[in-house]
């Protein structure tokens, strides 16, 4: 079997598995914190988020990871040497936001219900992409600091995430401040 076909049936097993496990006790995320050049701390607070950590583990062989992902321009996100994954749901209620961050590694997100207006730091725009329920993408992780938004008024969103490369034990979100980008 090709190494293609092989990283298609992980990830339709890994959704499978997503959509059939039951949620365990939601945690509130903490506030992101980050320091700013002068030294003070800027805080950038999600608000309204629960998550839930299903499940970290590392890969038994090295394995490097290579996403391909092709849109408006190409975008190749390489991963030598992979370390730890983690599988994690979070909710988000209506109005709420995930706060300004970004991630060691790649993420693999699956929307399961409502909708997510994601905004880059690097949009000078501030132009949001809409990701609605049974759509996924790939946020590429190395420094790309975003924010997660549920912009409905009535309708909580339910994400899953599978994060790659994240240090053995460690953060697999990095808090970031505000870019200034946007007006929120």
């Amino acid at each position: 079997m090709n190494r293609i076909k092989r990283l298609t049936y992980v990830f339709a097993a890994l959704a499978m598995l997503i959509w059939s496990c039951p949620p365990k006790a939601a945690n509130t995320m903490a506030p992101a914190v980050a320091p700013t050049a002068l030294g003070a701390t800027v805080l950038t607070p999600g608000s309204g988020v629960q998550s839930a950590v299903q499940a970290r583990a590392s890969f038994v062989d090295p394995t490097d990871i290579k996403f391909k992902v092709k849109g408006s321009f190409e975008e190749v996100i390489h991963v030598p040497d992979a370390r730890e994954n983690v599988v994690q749901q979070i909710i988000i209620a209506p109005g709420g936001h995930t706060g300004w961050h970004s991630h060691p590694g790649p993420v693999v997100v699956l929307i399961k219900s409502g909708a997510m207006s994601l905004y880059s730091a690097d949009d000078s725009t501030c132009a949001g992409r809409i990701y609605t329920a049974g759509q996924a993408f790939i946020d590429s992780g190395q420094g790309h600091v975003h924010i997660a938004r549920n912009e409905s008024s009535t309708q909580s969103l339910e994400l899953w995430a599978v994060y790659f490369d994240a240090p053995p034990g460690g953060a697999f979100r990095i808090d970031a401040p505000a870019p200034g980008n946007c007006p929120f």
